[in-house]
């Protein structure tokens, strides 16, 4: 064993390692990025690990593994799950030889934007057991037991983390690796398990998914993951689920500090969620009087309880979000337990540990999200309101479809030209529809060079072979870059890693048969502008490529652009650059413009948007 310092992630990833994972596949999504960040820094000989082009993609290219027998693993955050659900559901029918981990990041709290989505929801449709670890110890040591017990059901197994528990660090100890197996495992050829041909194959294939997630059960019991302690008989018990045990924990210490009786409580640490502990819950209603129920966001442990004591015929109080002692949004700490804790025992809150009116936010300065000093988006967001002047209508008139990541920013002040933000790749169908209405202004759809390969194309395509009057922006910084800077299909060759293999863009599109392609640099305010304003007259698809690295990328790799010199004796103080751009490199303190030159990379957009010359680029 040897201990080390690791984050949530790093721990599942080193758990994966130490079960012989044969492949581990996923897109960046936060909370769940650094899996496989980390194990991207390894070298891994034996195992395959890869940035898919989207979630579907990555759960399929492990799913082949898993069939031909080889542990293997996918990762996403919880909306991925959205995306790969197709497939998913399909394995999960026909079960896999293999050892096949879903491992999911869900984002209580929503500190990394998005769905505040429950995976138990899709493993409860899917029949699939979810093991949830409380702890990093645990994260690493349920990771192995999940590739354990998916080998043993021969069926895919969730895990699930928050973020929470995955954005933490911590010591861990950990095992050596264990190389994976080798050599060609065959894949039985059985048309009955692995296709769904025919009705009969599908109910049958769906009876194997419900008997492989009963034997999950009896496993899990078998090997006690989850925990029952029983204190006093008749009095008041607590179901706590996943990272809700380590605040259950921390609120006893606090409350019998403060001088509360905690120590006849009756705990169930639950583990795992599906399948459902009956067993255990059942000892816990016949044992309390009154259960509080602690998990994250969805009901479902809690409204199994209470199908439970209705089964059982047992009166028993049980306390959760269906009372509203808790809400069904936002995330857990220990003074959330401490609350559920006091209303059990009929106590009021200690005045120690009573929550303060302590808001940190309000002593920090006014920091609008914005996108990065040097930031080529900006150039974009800055052309798509010229080039809507230039066509002599209002920014109000013009809807602009956004998407996920980066491109996102553009909803922010000082742009405000964006308007939507719906999933994935939904810019470009959503500008479609937006046509089909009948608006008699032109239509745009924004999307990212990562997001168009997620999920972009296929509503490109449908869009070209409906002759759609749109004009497309995808906004090419050649990185995924708001999870981190991954790489992604269009990074460039230089940057691929391990004999990865970069596509062009502006290739694709071509491939793709868009009539009417322009290449724009958004650093080129005006020049996009005007190409804009042209593609938006087109009557067809249009598609605007804005193409230009990310400032931080370009910085990292030592690209340089000539310097944006302040010359302070010709600035009048009429702040245009700053309220135009936003450029946090920009600044006016003590009456006076101030120019960063630390945050500064020289795109110059704020020299084209300054009238009098006091911003200019430097010889």
């Amino acid at each position: 064993m040897e201990k080390m310092l690791l984050s949530g992630n790093e721990a599942v990833a080193y758990g994966a390692l130490a079960a012989g994972v044969k492949t581990v596949a996923g897109y960046p999504g936060t909370p769940s990025t650094e899996m496989i960040e980390s194990l991207l820094k390894m070298d891994l000989p034996g195992t395959n690990v890869e940035w898919s082009t989207n979630e579907k993609v990555a759960f399929e290219v492990a799913a082949g593994g898993a069939l031909l027998g080889y542990p293997t693993m996918c990762t996403m955050k919880m909306t991925g799950v959205n995306v790969a659900y197709d497939s998913l559901i399909s394995i999960a029918y026909s079960g896999c030889t293999g050892a096949l981990v879903i491992y999911v990041v869900d984002d209580p709290g929503v500190s990394a934007g998005m769905a505040e989505q429950d995976t138990r929801g899709f493993a409860l449709i899917s029949d699939l057991p979810v093991l949830e670890p409380s702890t990093l110890q645990e994260a690493y040591d349920m990771t192995k037991y999940a590739f354990k017990l998916a080998k043993a059901i021969q069926g895919p197994v969730f895990l699930r983390s928050v973020t929470s528990l995955s954005q933490s660090h911590g010591v861990v100890k950990v095992e050596p690796r264990v190389m994976p197996e080798t050599g060609h495992l065959l894949m039985e050829r059985n048309m009955d398990k692995y296709t769904k041909a025919g009705a009969k194959i599908c109910m049958d294939q769906h009876q194997d998914l419900l008997n492989r997630l009963m034997k999950a059960g009896e496993v899990i019991a078998a090997d006690g993951l989850n925990q029952l302690h029983l204190g006093a008989a008749g009095g008041v018990g607590v179901i706590a689920v996943g990272v809700a045990n380590a605040y259950l924990k921390e609120a006893c210490q606090k409350l019998a500090a403060a001088g509360v009786d905690v120590s006849q409580i009756s705990t169930l640490a639950l583990h795992n969620t599906l399948p459902y502990d009956d067993a255990n819950i059942e000892k816990l209603l016949r044992h309390c009087g009154s259960i509080l129920v602690a998990e994250e966001l969805e009901p479902f442990t809690e409204n199994r309880v209470i199908l439970d004591a209705y089964k059982l015929g047992q009166n028993v109080e049980i306390l959760g979000k269906n009372d509203g002692t808790y809400s069904r949004i936002n995330y857990y700490n220990a003074e959330t337990l401490i609350k559920g804790l006091c209303k059990l025992l009929d106590v009021p809150v200690p005045e120690s540990l009573e929550k303060r009116d302590i808001q940190p936010e309000a002593h920090c300065a006014a920091r609008p999200i914005t996108v990065c000093a040097g930031c080529p988006h900006r150039g974009t967001y800055i052309a798509m309101e010229k080039a809507i002047k230039k066509l002599g209508l209002k920014k109000s008139d013009v809807l602009i479809t956004g998407d996920i990541g980066c491109t996102i920013l553009g909803t922010t002040p000082p742009f405000e030209v964006l308007w939507t933000e719906v999933a994935m790749g939904a810019s470009i169908p959503l500008a479609q529809g937006i046509v089909y209405a009948g608006t008699e202004h032109p239509v745009l759809a924004s999307i990212g060079d990562s997001t168009f390969f997620h999920a972009g194309m296929p509503g490109l395509v449908n869009a070209l072979q409906h002759n759609i009057n749109l004009t497309l922006v995808i906004m090419d910084n050649y990185w995924t870059a708001m999870t981190g800077m991954q790489i992604n299909a269009n990074t460039m060759q230089s940057e691929q890693i391990h004999g990865w293999h970069a596509l062009d863009l502006e290739q694709v599109l071509q491939g793709l048969g868009v009539p009417d392609l322009k290449l724009a640099d958004p650093y080129d305010t005006e020049d996009m502008a005007t190409k804009l304003a042209d593609s938006m007259q087109y009557n067809g698809v249009s598609v605007v490529l804005a193409r230009r690295e990310c400032a931080i990328q370009a910085r990292r790799r030592k690209v340089t652009y000539s310097p944006v010199k302040l010359i302070a004796e010709k600035c009048v103080k009429c702040k245009r650059c700053i309220t135009i751009s936003g450029c946090p490199a920009l600044q006016f303190e003590d009456g006076m413009m101030k120019l960063d030159p630390t945050q500064c990379n020289g795109c110059g957009i704020c020299t084209d948007l300054c009238k009098v010359g006091a911003l200019v680029k430097e010889a």
